[in-house]
């Protein structure tokens, strides 16, 4: 009896390990059709088929993602990525984007390299002083740029932004829009881990004003410090940051680091508004300004992008400041909505039913491929990445089959910000100053800048900053 059951237990031992070994070798032919079909593919970028000598330095093996790579070895096989801005600080990685490899690299050496496939810019890092010329006519430029537009203001103009075959930016039109890059997910907007009771808000009124304003960029291209100090003469304000100060945070807290400390979200909590006012207005601009005060259970006072509507959590979550026609009138309207417990939480009735009514927001949110301090998945960056890595792929097959290259560009609608304006109460305050001696001049300036950095850049030679310069203020 013991001796069949020996017998039975070989058996299965013995064909458990011919099972795997089968299941294992038609794993590995299939993995060298693919590298067949890789190396056949990727000849379409040295411009002609691979002689017999060269197809082996072709051959797409997965396992050796997982090994060690000499970066020269790596950027003859794969497309290169060069990140002329050097962003990740990457001086080679293969990426590996669905099925595509790409080779991420921010060596300059490679850009005259013959795998040189795209150049990929930060916005706020994009200078006139050195780019990627002459530009081949297989050099994609791809522009990450997420950042306020008083970072770099000639991106804003036509002539500049539709010199870039790909972006990602905070506007909707984007290839890759960076929209809600300020927001994790609809969860914290329903979260009530910081809210206070309305009773008890009511009840720290007596030490705390209404409204809180915590800011220590000063005067930038909105004005919206002119607002405020407007509508401090018709409502009380605590001011917590460098800008219109007057009231004191902790010392632990004064960092610009703690702004997403706990403690300094239980401080935030304790009012009944925030006034989220961005330092710039621009479509689709949307900053932690407006998400932090929904997240907390705090009513936003919100001034910034004015396509706002698009993307709040419900019709009634935020106060608007593009609706009254003077701070006197939002101040009247706080007031009110301060001593009328029932027309004030209205704004929150979404967030205490955990109700999200916008298609929008809940679209965007669940369609985005990239997540916001979320370890499970890709940042915007490696996404970014990825996208014009999948798209150079894509032309890649395409020339191998004998199609034209799919093109793609950027459009206007891309990264575009109207000029800068005062309010027209703030005419004799230092913002207006401001706003009147650097941003509006800066503005204007940069209409000019685009405008010549397109000549030179189109005609494909390399050009020195001061050529660019005379260019600009030539009459």
């Amino acid at each position: 009896m013991i001796r069949i059951r020996r017998k039975k237990l070989w058996a299965s031992c013995f064909c458990f390990t011919a099972a795997f070994f089968l299941v294992t070798t038609l794993q590995v032919i299939t993995e060298l059709g693919n590298s067949e079909k890789k190396a056949a593919v990727i000849s379409g970028l040295q411009g002609g088929p691979l002689k017999p000598e060269e197809r082996h330095a072709f051959q797409f093996k997965k396992q050796e993602l997982q090994s060690n790579f000499k970066t020269e070895t790596d950027a003859d096989h794969y497309p290169i990525l060069l990140w002329w801005s050097p962003l990740t600080g990457e001086t080679g990685r293969l990426g590996q984007c669905g099925e595509d490899i790409c080779f991420f690299t921010i060596n300059r050496t490679y850009q005259h390299h013959q795998m040189t496939r795209a150049f990929l810019f930060y916005g706020t890092d994009f200078s006139v002083d050195s780019l990627p010329l002459p530009r081949k006519g297989h050099h994609d430029w791809a522009l990450f740029h997420e950042e306020s537009p008083k970072n770099n203001y000639k991106l804003f103009h036509e002539p500049t932004i539709t010199l870039f075959n790909h972006t990602a930016t905070f506007s909707r039109h984007s290839h890759l829009p960076l929209t809600t890059q300020y927001l994790e997910g609809v969860e914290v907007l329903k979260s009530l881990r910081y809210m206070i009771p309305l009773q008890k808000k009511n009840s720290l009124r007596k030490r705390l004003a209404p409204l809180v304003y915590v800011q220590s960029d000063c005067n930038p291209p909105s004005d919206r410090d002119s607002y405020v100090r407007e509508l401090m003469c018709h409502i009380e304000v605590d001011s917590y940051g460098e800008c219109l100060h007057n009231r004191d945070l902790p010392q632990h807290l004064r960092n610009p680091a703690a702004m997403d400390d706990g403690n300094f979200y239980k401080i935030l909590a304790q009012y009944k508004f925030i006034l989220a006012f961005e330092n710039a207005i621009c479509e689709d601009y949307i900053t932690e300004k407006l998400w932090r005060p929904l997240k907390l259970g705090v009513v936003p006072v919100y001034y910034g992008s004015p396509s706002i509507v698009d993307w709040l959590p419900s019709n009634k979550s935020a106060i608007l400041v593009s609706r009254f026609s003077h701070p006197r009138e939002l101040a009247h309207y706080i007031k009110m909505l301060d001593m009328n417990d029932r027309e004030y939480e209205a704004y929150l009735e979404w967030k205490l039913k955990g109700d999200i009514s916008n298609p929008r927001l809940l679209t965007a949110i669940k369609e985005r491929k990239w997540g916001v301090q979320d370890i499970t998945q890709d940042n915007y960056i490696d996404t970014f990445e990825c996208m014009v890595c999948n798209r150079v792929w894509e032309n890649i097959r395409r020339k191998e089959k004998g199609w034209l290259p799919q093109s793609w560009n950027a459009q206007v609608n891309h990264l575009s910000c109207p000029k800068p304006e005062a309010f027209w109460f703030s005419s004799s305050n230092t913002g207006w100053a401001s706003l009147r001696e650097m941003w509006i001049p800066s503005f204007e300036q940069s209409k000019r800048e685009a405008w010549a950095l397109r000549q030179l850049v189109e005609r494909n030679t390399n050009f020195t900053a001061q050529e660019f310069w005379m260019l600009v203020f030539k009459e």
